[in-house]
């Protein structure tokens, strides 16, 4: 009963006419990056921070950036079968049969087998979220300092083993975000430190210029110096609604890609890049015709859409149970939520219910309105790639500006955005990911107070994170995790999979 009193609360927050208009113009805004190559859904959420500070209601914000993030997911997949372009890296799979079926005359099919089971996995992974949030906060009230201590090194330490390139650059990308997390007045004595004598530190780095930043400005560097290309659309677009053979075949890729997506989804890093490329190689293993798989097979577009949207979803998990994001979006509305002061951690889903169940309940709402907007617009979204990177990159930059500004009318976290820029494309130039950074400087906070505070309680003694059974146990499943990575065979399949993303 509690479950369903819960989303009752959650649908009548959702269908509240601003809630709305915020879910539509998230997916829509979503659905456009996702189709338009080399912004992305961190990009555009890291850009739209600062609107977020003037919302009344922190659900507002939350479900418009969600609506970006598994909207982008949808649009990515658009470009990736139509001119195989993938949008987002998690739609680089999908283009591998998704484009043959369109060069075969099949685009609609293509395109509504991913649309259908990009719906059917988000609407499972949403009913994942609304039965899993409630027991794992009950688990994780329980924890103490220490215990949420290992939690976030856990999570942080997952996220070098899941991250591309190289574990050691990851790992350094966290240490620096943590390090840049400690600059400011220290939360226990209200000392300045790192500030050298500049008052306008005493507050630390904003979050909103950071994030912009290191993915806004630093992104369009990164596309100005290496500028994508659109391909042609191959062929006209015909019957967007699939035959009842192709339907058929569809069914059992996008049930297991909507169960290996929603497991995926909660482990921080890149779990729906691993669930889309996942998802294929299982499809390619169970067909009774893997020879198919690379010249059209409908299985290769069902299960890795099912699979990146599912993910998508359920990677939204850990950040309300645990207060711990998976990936760089999930720190962006981190981000956000402490900007509207929601303290985030395992008793956020009890001290604001309505803003826990209607992000939830929006995105039932949410995934219906991305099916309406997919098929009958596919013309104009197609369109938006003719937009010239000269035109639209100065717009988002000056955008970003504003948005910053406005939020304490301080000049210094403009030129943040700059610095954070600059430091973002060289950081990419040499091979390192701003994410891993990002996840530093989010939870870095996190993990000093926790720490400290364990501390505290145990006078001293730093063994009572290994005396306390359940935190010696997520640090041992760290110390684990950071081994895996560093395995010469696993860093190598690692590098395969997310190759494609680069």
């Amino acid at each position: 009963m509690d479950l369903f009193d819960n989303l009752i609360l959650g649908l009548t927050t959702a269908f509240q006419l601003k809630n709305l208009l915020f879910c539509l113009l998230g997916v829509a805004l979503g659905t456009a990056v996702g189709v338009l190559p080399g912004i992305g859904p961190t990009a555009t959420v890291a850009m739209l921070l600062p609107i977020t500070f003037g919302f009344d209601e922190p659900v507002t914000a939350i479900i418009m950036l969600a609506g970006i993030y598994y909207g982008a997911q949808y649009g990515g997949s658009t470009t990736a079968i139509l001119i195989n372009l993938p949008g987002e890296s998690s739609s680089a799979v999908t283009a591998l049969d998704g484009h043959q079926l369109a060069r075969q005359g099949k685009a609609g099919t293509a395109l509504a087998i991913a649309a259908l089971s990009s719906f059917a996995a988000g609407t499972v992974a949403t009913v994942a979220i609304a039965v899993a949030a409630p027991p794992l906060t009950a688990v994780a009230l329980k924890f103490g300092q220490a215990e949420l201590f290992s939690v976030v090194v856990l999570g942080l330490i997952v996220s070098i083993a899941l991250a591309s390139g190289s574990p050691l650059k990851a790992l350094a990308m966290i240490v620096l975000g943590i390090l840049l997390s400690t600059v400011g007045r220290d939360g226990f004595t209200n000392t300045a430190r790192f500030t050298f004598g500049i008052p306008d530190l005493d507050a630390g780095f904003n979050f909103v210029s950071v994030a912009v930043g290191l993915f806004g400005v630093a992104e369009i560097l990164r596309n100005l110096h290496d500028p994508q290309h659109s391909g042609r659309i191959v062929g006209a677009i015909k019957g967007l609604w699939p035959g009842r053979e192709d339907l058929r075949r569809s069914v059992a890729p996008a049930t297991r890609g909507t169960v290996l997506g929603s497991i995926l989804g909660v482990l921080p890093g890149g779990g729906h890049v691993l669930a889309s490329f996942g998802s294929y190689a299982l499809e390619k293993k169970v067909s009774r015709n893997p020879k198919e798989f690379g010249h059209g097979a409908i299985a290769g577009v069902a299960g890795p859409e099912a699979a990146n949207n599912a993910a998508a979803q359920t990677s939204f998990i850990p950040l309300l149970t645990l207060g711990l994001p998976a990936n760089g979006v999930m720190a962006m509305i981190a981000g956000a939520l402490i900007l509207q002061g929601i303290a985030l951690g395992p008793s956020v889903i009890q001290d604001e219910p309505e803003l826990v169940w209607g992000l939830i309940a929006s995105m039932w709402i949410g995934n219906f309105l991305l099916v309406l907007l997919n098929l009958p617009l596919i013309g104009m979204w197609v369109k938006m790639l003719q937009v010239p990177y000269w035109v639209l990159f100065p717009a988002i930059v000056v955008f970003a500006c504003i948005g910053c500004y406005s939020i304490r009318g301080n000049i210094y976290e403009v030129l943040g955005i700059v610095v954070f820029g600059l430091i973002g494309y060289l950081l990419i130039r040499a091979g390192c990911e701003p994410v891993p950074l990002l996840l530093g400087f989010v939870l870095g906070p996190f993990l000093e107070e926790y720490l400290r505070r364990a501390l505290i309680i145990s006078r001293g003694d730093p063994m009572t994170f290994l005396t306390r059974p359940i935190s010696a146990t997520l640090l041992g499943l760290a110390l684990v995790a950071l081994v895996i990575a560093v395995l010469p065979t696993i860093r190598r399949k690692r590098e395969v999979v997310f190759a494609e993303e680069e």
